[in-house]
């Protein structure tokens, strides 16, 4: 599947998160974003998310404790993986390039053509 699918299915999920669910979930998926642009490799980013900890930084702005943090971010990830699991259960993605070259008869031309529909169900 295509990343960039994924990724726009992904933040519609996100958007239609409990408040609450989604404050948290965003505020430690900020907190990340940020070590990793400060960071050049994944080493250096692992090291950044040790020495900054997010999920504790999550914790203590929510007024939560660590455990209670995690527990609900795990939580909040299942539903975001379930859902999309679901979505993307329902999506056709159909590659049509070749079929629209030949009626063209432009086989220069670099533009790739698809189909896509996502039939929903709420779940």
């Amino acid at each position: 599947m295509n990343s960039h699918l994924m990724e726009i299915i992904s933040r519609e999920i996100i958007k239609s998160l409990p408040p609450k669910q989604k404050e948290i979930y965003e505020f430690v998926v900020q907190l990340e974003d940020e070590l990793a642009q400060n960071a050049s490799t994944s080493e250096e980013f692992m090291a950044l998310l040790v020495k900054h900890s997010p999920h504790r930084q999550a914790a203590e702005h929510f007024n939560l404790s660590f455990g209670q943090l995690i527990m609900t971010m795990h939580e909040i990830e299942d539903i975001i993986n379930r859902k999309l699991e679901n979505k993307l259960r329902n999506v056709t993605w159909v590659e049509l390039t070749d079929s629209l070259r030949t009626r063209k008869k432009d086989r220069r031309n670099k533009v790739k053509y698809f189909y896509f529909s996502l039939n929903e169900r709420q779940s």
